[in-house]
């Protein structure tokens, strides 16, 4: 089984859009969209929910009014301003870190689990799919992230599924981390701006820390040609691969309103450069990685 990781090293990158378009592209395929802080995968497939479970991935403190002598000591000890004046907790600032449950003397103060969200197990028109989506204010992305990660993977295997497609988060926080440990390749798309620059190569050099083989895409590369070609030169100077290059093309937009993938609407350039993006990386990177391993 083969898994192939699109992360960006911020977002508004066109991730998740080339993650669409590959999904309509390659034969058989789990999808995962890993971006469970921001999931947007589920708005262009628009799949069939077969399976709804909760995530419980932290703990959030709890005071029990009976045992509480207001004391105020866990007050003083909460560095999240998370208990206020009337000892009551804000489940949204309390990060479950537990100092306040091991400083009462009353012991009135217990450490409960909590919901942080959900994750499902789909059916899209590109076929099998697993997401999820953290509620308003909550944390543990990265465990949700491996959780995702875990039964596309065993879903995958249980179908005789050979490829697992990952929308991964953008940055390198815990998500991006989660996301691509144990990947059999990365894909990290840019843009020509000094952020993108930037944010590329410190996704780059996190990818690299993992020993992840690892390829680059500039998105929208004609709208500033001289930051491209800073782009392309720091690639070619760290060793690192260029899949391929998208034009700046407006039938991207009319595709995303129509909630399709680029390469499911009009033909055009950008539809023709993920196109090639697509059979470079099927040909030249997955299958010469399979081929190595064997």
């Amino acid at each position: 089984m083969k898994e192939l990781v699109i992360i960006s090293g911020k977002g508004g990158t066109g991730k998740t859009c080339i993650t669409a378009s590959f999904g309509h592209l390659a034969d058989k395929k789990v999808l995962a969209d890993c971006d469970v802080d921001a999931a947007d995968l589920h708005i262009i497939l628009q799949p069939d929910v077969l399976e709804k479970e909760e995530f419980w991935g932290g703990v959030k403190a709890k005071i029990d009014p009976c045992k509480c002598i207001k004391c105020g000591l866990c007050v003083d000890v909460c560095r999240y301003e998370a208990i206020g004046a009337l000892l009551k907790i804000d489940g949204y600032s309390c990060e479950g870190c537990s100092v306040c449950f091991h400083v009462c003397p009353e012991k009135a103060i217990s450490m409960e689990e909590s919901l942080n969200g959900h994750w499902f197990k789909s059916e899209s028109r590109f076929g099998p799919m697993v997401h999820a989506v953290l509620l308003p204010g909550e944390e543990n992305s990265g465990k949700l992230v491996a959780l995702v990660r875990n039964q596309a993977r065993a879903l995958a295997d249980r179908l005789g599924i050979g490829l697992v497609l990952v929308d991964g988060a953008p940055g390198v926080g815990c998500p991006v981390i989660s996301s691509v440990t144990g990947a059999n390749h990365v894909l990290v798309v840019t843009e020509p701006s000094l952020s993108g620059l930037h944010d590329m190569q410190r996704a780059v050099k996190l990818v690299q820390n993992f020993k992840i083989p690892v390829t680059a895409v500039i998105n929208k590369y004609d709208i500033n040609l001289e930051i491209t070609a800073m782009i392309e030169r720091w690639l070619e100077e760290k060793g690192i691969g260029l899949s391929g290059r998208i034009p700046y093309d407006t039938t991207v937009i009319r595709a995303m309103v129509k909630r399709k993938s680029v390469v499911e609407d009009d033909s055009g350039p950008a539809n023709e450069a993920i196109r090639s993006i697509w059979e470079h990386l099927r040909h030249d990177v997955l299958m010469r990685e399979s081929q190595r391993a064997s």
